[in-house]
Parts: C-alpha cells; sequence; structure tokens
C-alpha cells in the first residue's frame, strides 16, 4: 500500500443545535463552555465525512447527539487536518477536542 492511500482517514466536526447543551451529561464534560460559542460533535472516520454525517443522522452507528441534535459538518474547522493516517487521526481527534473545549465550545465526541 502506497503512503498516500493509508492516510484515508479524517477528523470531522458537526454542529449540532443548542438544546443539546441541556443534557447534563454534556454540560458535565464542557464545565468553562462559552454559550455564544456552537455545540459541536468531534469525530473520526476511514469513510468521506459526508458519508459519515449521513450515517450518523440515520441512526448507523451514531453518537445520539449528532442524530437527535445535528444540522451540519462544519469544514472550516477540519478540512486542513485531512486525510492522514489512522494513529496521527485518533490523536488529532482528542487535539481537536481539547483545542475546541479551550476556545469554549461545547464539544461530544473526541473520545
Amino acid at each position: 500500500m502506497s503512503k498516500r492511500e493509508n492516510h484515508h482517514h479524517n477528523v470531522y466536526v458537526i454542529l449540532l443545535g443548542d438544546a443539546v447543551a441541556k443534557h447534563p451529561s454534556v454540560l458535565r464534560l464542557n464545565p468553562n463552555r462559552d454559550p455564544s460559542k456552537p455545540c459541536v460533535y468531534v469525530g473520526l472516520t476511514g469513510l468521506p465525512v459526508e458519508h459519515r454525517f449521513e450515517n450518523h443522522k440515520h441512526g448507523y452507528k451514531s453518537a445520539w447527539t449528532v442524530k437527535k441534535y445535528g444540522i451540519r459538518l462544519m469544514p472550516e474547522l477540519f478540512e486542513h487536518l485531512n486525510p492522514m493516517p489512522y494513529d496521527a487521526a485518533a490523536q488529532m481527534e482528542k487535539d481537536l477536542t481539547e483545542d475546541l473545549r479551550v476556545q469554549g465550545f461545547t464539544v461530544t465526541g473526541g473520545t
């Protein structure tokens, strides 16, 4: 397998409806959230990100926050990072989650 073929994993960010922030489990993960910033989900996939978003919305291997509150992809927050090998993407998912939380976003996923 060529090096480029091995770089097919992507991190992605999905905009969530603000109502997700009413869930205690989400609030616990984001104690320093800025209510003026959006709620987002951070994920990792080996699929095209648009396809993964559709899977979430249709309930296939879906995070409950995306199935119920997912609005759209936010490519401005992730496109410049992709694609990458799996190990780098797994670390980037964690790093991006933390970076967005530090900026005040309410973040789910990213585990």
